[in-house]
């Protein structure tokens, strides 16, 4: 961490020898010399810390220089960025005072506040320089120090530094484990269990990094066993064993609408799966099994007695100890190394080699670096990543030989492995890497989220916001490519990426940062907590905190805090946590998700936080308004209010860097106070429009271009002013959902919807609950739509020409209930024109259609134009790329057009609309759909 420390002062101190920040320490004696020394003093350090980084996890005396280089470090920047806020604040303050001074009478007045303002500038000023000068010091004897540990001066390879990444997804193979899956899914699928036992458990055991996870995944994902189980229910178990958590995922797997799951009661979890589970062949699995007591083995394995014979129950774990407490030792499958061939070709894989093309020299290096993996599966896919890059005879010959491999410090083997690829990192990306620790074991991490947080920490090198996010995004991709990501989940309607980190991996950062950042689990009792100087943590992360003196007297102990992360605290404890945090000065990120309701008020003295950049209170549905003391928040630029339901007005006026601004689920939220004036917003997840003056407007909306990613607008508002927004500026805006939920007259959703023409590069389109009839012409003119929604059009008599939309992947049509013929119009073929080459729908991919109540017809070609069948339509192309079609509770449709069997369909699935059901089940029919590959009719 200090190697990238560094790198940002020398950052900050280039901001401080600029503009306005300049002519404030120059006024300053001896000072402008001192902000000199210091990056002389800096820059002498940064030249021998690639070395230093690698040295410290062998010798202790190195590790205890980096970590006071790291505290002097911390100190500088909370100064510099101190100072840096306190000069650019007090510039946006004179301007706003020069705009309101337009009466001499007010200029005057103002005279006695600004001679006031002169004296304590200039005892702030003569602090700062005091500050710098003691923190210069310290740092001149940590540069001296250096010396006697002989360092080598490292530049790192600036082809690394540039490097650019053309994809982040590897593709997800296995090797080597079709023996292990046969034997597993031979036992899931057998008629037989021990004395009809129910459930059958089924433990896979075996060390971390074995494979354990991604064999039951293959073994859950089987053609077969998908079939042959009525439920399938998968559940991340982790450490602590938390049976009334383990139960709570299991009722949202089997009925995700049931209430019960809600419950913190185990009687009332257990009792609930236990009805859920009655007469049903099921299979669960527990991943990642660790010491449950025998008492809550016991309670939770009640309630999966109800199921039918022949569930089962598989675990995967790395303690033998589980299946003998499980009774499950006779059913044990115990993972071993997997065989080199094996861990060679996934190495490989992962490198981007092909195999069987590998000269021999990289072939004999390759061969001993796998040697060294053990037989361990994710230290030969860390160590393919690793030389994913790497095209030279010399660099794979430098991996062998490095001296990591002989580290006897290291706690794991597959440590060692990591730790080669962890050193393979820009000095940035570790930075960002390590702070993924914040989160506990298998926390699902969002792509956007975590590009905010590292933001947060100023980990981003790039001087503007938009270029921030697109470094973060190429530093993800990084992660990902070199394994240290996995579970890695895209959601392209959200243009959104999930992952997680292999407990392995985890583990392996906690050892890295095992000072820095601490994790506090208050379920855990006293002796079972991690013990760590409270002046070297600067990351904190309370997990289940509850009200207690302890609590505060713990809390006040971490003064140098920069991040607080609050999960899954009780409400009696989330006011008090909040309250406490407005005294730990230094903080740069908050977190605080309650249990249920928690924080009902912000403590004013929010507004000291000066150097806050992220603050997310989602989940607090109690909280009702801001104080005025949040506009102090200067450097705020992510504020996350998800599901603050209660919460009704917003005040960002003068929150100017503000970047980030998620409100969805704030179900009273009229007001966003002062949004318009943020031009450089990019992110706003909610906006609700409405027709009062103290409501949003659509105006509001005019000048933030700079909007990306997602928006839902739910528009009542006034239908003269829709124009206003110029939504056709929002060039980044790739998802947007137009909402008429809360506008009630037709005839005004009709001009709403006329006056929100959009940019032609938007992506992704959903609109629902509108009934002003036909759409808008400016939706054939969205070229670049790839996904589109259309749900709840309840006036709409016909579909328009989507055929057209050139782009268009994804088609769902819901509720429109007007609609009783799909016709020509559909399909978007222009018969005037009908001599030339002309393709309808030409990407479409997957088509749904729901609950259409009134739908009869779905015309074909044939009906259209029977007299012109050999000529013109042989000029016309339709579908050619879809791949899936969904009809549901489309009751009276009774057939459906030919053209659909000459697609390219894969997946037919007919559901609740009974007279095609009917239909497609007649022989005759059925041998029409016979060459589709999945057909479910029901």
């Amino acid at each position: 961490m200090a190697e990238a420390l560094v790198k940002v002062l020398l950052e900050r101190l280039a901001t401080v020898a600029l503009g306005k920040v300049r002519g404030e320490f120059k006024l300053v004696s001896g000072f402008e010399e001192e902000v000199k020394s210091l990056a002389r003093n800096l820059e002498a350090i940064q030249a021998v810390l690639e070395d230093a980084e690698q040295r410290q996890v062998m010798e202790a005396t190195v590790r205890r220089w980096l970590s006071e280089l790291t505290e002097v470090s911390y100190e500088i920047d909370d100064v510099l960025d101190e100072w840096i806020t306190h000069v650019r604040k007090r510039q946006m303050e004179k301007e706003e005072k020069h705009a309101l001074a337009i009466a001499e009478k007010v200029r005057s007045s103002a005279s006695s506040f600004i001679s006031g303002s002169k004296v304590r500038r200039f005892i702030h000023r003569r602090e700062m320089a005091g500050r710098i000068k003691e923190l210069n010091e310290r740092l001149a004897l940590t540069d001296k120090e250096k010396q006697s540990f002989n360092f080598q001066n490292t530049t790192r390879d600036p082809e690394l530094l540039v490097r650019q990444k053309t994809t982040s997804l590897p593709n997800v193979k296995t090797f080597g484990r079709d023996n292990e899956k046969n034997l597993i899914v031979s036992k899931l699928l057998s008629e037989s269990s021990e004395g009809n036992e129910v459930p059958l458990i089924i433990p896979i055991v075996g060390m971390g990094g074995m494979g354990k996870t991604t064999l039951a995944q293959l073994v859950y994902n089987d053609e077969n066993v998908k079939s042959h189980f009525d439920k399938r229910i998968w559940v991340c178990v982790s450490d602590p064993f938390e049976e009334i958590k383990i139960a709570q995922a299991i009722i949202e797997c089997l009925d995700r609408d049931n209430t019960s799951k809600n419950s913190n009661q185990l009687q009332i979890l257990v009792e609930c799966i236990y009805e859920l589970l009655e007469g049903k062949q099921f299979l669960l699995v527990l991943d990642d099994v660790w010491s449950p007591k025998l008492t809550q083995w016991e309670e939770l394995i009640k309630s999966l007695c109800n199921g039918a014979i022949g569930s089962r129950v598989l675990v995967t774990t790395r303690k033998k100890e589980v299946a003998t407490l499980m009774k499950a030792t006779t059913q044990l499958i115990l993972l071993e190394e997997l065989a080199q061939t094996f861990c060679l070709s996934l190495f490989y894989y992962n490198a981007d080699m092909n195999e069987s093309s590998v000269s021999k020299e990289f072939e004999d290096i390759g061969l001993e670096i796998v040697k060294r993996c053990n037989g361990l599966p994710l230290a030969a896919k860390t160590l393919g990543s690793l030389m994913r890059n790497k095209k030279k005879i010399h660099e794979w010959q430098a991996v062998l030989r490095s001296k990591t491999w002989e580290l006897k410090e290291i706690q794991q083997d597959v440590f060692r492995p990591l730790l080669l690829s962890y050193h393979d990192l820009t000095p940035a990306i570790k930075r960002c890497l390590l702070y993924c620790v914040i989160f506990p074991k298998d926390y699902v991490y969002n792509k956007n989220n975590l590009i905010e947080l590292w933001m947060s920490q100023d980990y981003l090198d790039a001087k503007g916001s938009k270029e921030k996010i697109t470094i973060g995004q190429n530093h993800f991709d990084d992660l990902v490519m070199r394994s240290f990501f996995q579970d890695v989940v895209v959601d392209a309607k959200i243009e959104n990426i999930t992952c997680k980190i292999h407990d392995i991996v985890h583990d392996f950062l906690q050892y890295l940062t095992k000072n820095e950042c601490l994790i506090e689990d208050f379920e855990l009792g006293a002796s079972e907590r991690t013990e760590v100087p409270n002046d070297k943590v600067h990351h904190l992360t309370l997990l289940h905190a509850t009200e207690s003196d302890s609590l505060v007297s713990f809390l006040l102990s971490y003064k140098k805090l920069r991040t607080l992360t609050a999960i899954d605290s009780s409400n009696n404890s989330t006011n008090p946590i909040f309250e406490l945090t407005v005294q730990l000065k230094c903080l740069r990120t908050v977190i605080l998700h309650p249990r249920n309701n928690g924080l009902v008020e912000i403590p004013k003295m929010i507004g000291e936080l000066i150097h806050l950049r992220y603050l997310d209170l989602s989940g607090n549905d109690k909280l009702k308004e801001f104080p005025s003391a949040m506009g102090s928040l200067y450097n705020l630029q992510t504020l996350r209010l998800v599901g603050c339901d209660s919460l009704r007005k917003v005040d960002v006026r003068r929150l100017i860097n503000l970047r980030h601004l998620y409100v969805d689920g704030c179900g009273s939220l009229s007001i966003i106070q002062g949004i318009e004036k943020l031009t450089d917003l990019q992110r706003l997840d909610r906006f609700r429009v409405g027709d009062c003056d103290e409501e949003n407007k659509f105006e509001d909306l005019k000048d933030l271009s700079q909007l990306q990613g997602g928006l839902t607008i739910e528009s009542k508002g006034n239908p003269n002013m829709a124009e206003k927004a110029i939504m056709v500026n929002k060039a980044h805006l790739l998802q947007l959902k137009l909402d008429f939920q809360l506008c009630y007259y037709a005839e005004r959703q009709r001009e709403i919807m006329n006056g929100l023409e959009l940019h032609p590069c938007l992506e992704s389109l959903s609109i629902s609950y509108y009934e002003g009839g036909a759409f808008s012409r400016w939706l054939l003119s969205l070229h670049s739509l790839r996904v589109l929604t259309l749900k709840e059009c309840k006036n709409c008599r016909s579909l328009p020409p989507l055929g057209k939309l050139a782009s268009l992947e994804s088609l769902h049509i819901e509720r429109l209930d007007g609609v009783e013929k799909v016709g020509v119009k559909f399909l978007g073929i222009d018969w005037e024109a009908s001599s030339s080459i002309f393709i309808s729908f030409p990407k479409l991919k997957k088509l749904t259609i729901e609950d259409m109540l009134l739908w009869k017809v779905w015309e074909g070609v044939e009906g259209w134009r029977r007299e012109e069948e050999n000529s013109e339509n042989n000029n016309i192309t339709i579908m050619p790329c879809l791949s899936q079609l969904t009809i549901s509770l489309c009751w009276n449709i009774k057939a459906l057009p030919d053209f659909l069997w000459k697609t390219p369909l894969q997946k037919l699935h007919i559901k609740a609309s009974p007279i095609l059901q009917e239909l497609y089940r007649r022989k005759k029919k059925r041998a029409e759909i016979s060459h589709i590959p999945n057909i479910k009719l029901g």
